[in-house]
């Protein structure tokens, strides 16, 4: 009898043992939300930092006329009257420091 008895709960035990891993809630589920929610964290993170700092761009645009004034040059080439504007233009990378010579044939 008491084999028997013994016998059902090694059964219920492996069959609890087969749910917790295998079935709906089991770990394989915990781990795969686990992984999900590290992930989500990490995205909410990287968006609060956005915000805080879209918010501080708002602020400064409300309050301060520099914030405004510096936009204005970088995009919209604000020059004030009385100012000089320079604008330094680059070479192509493929070209030379010197002007090809002349080879002297006088076509």
């Amino acid at each position: 009898m008491l084999r028997w008895i013994a016998l059902v709960l090694l059964v219920i035990l492996i069959g609890l043992q087969f749910k917790l891993w295998t079935g709906s809630g089991g770990m394989h589920e915990v781990h795969t939300l686990r992984a999900a929610v590290k992930k989500q964290s990490a995205d909410n993170e990287r968006l609060i930092q956005r915000n805080q700092a879209l918010a501080a761009d708002v602020s400064d645009l409300k309050h301060g006329e520099q914030a405004v004034e510096a936009r204005a040059r970088a995009e919209l080439g604000l020059i004030k009257p009385g100012e000089t504007f320079y604008q330094v233009v680059e070479r192509p990378a493929g070209s030379t420091s010197t002007p090809p010579a002349s080879d002297g044939g006088g076509h």
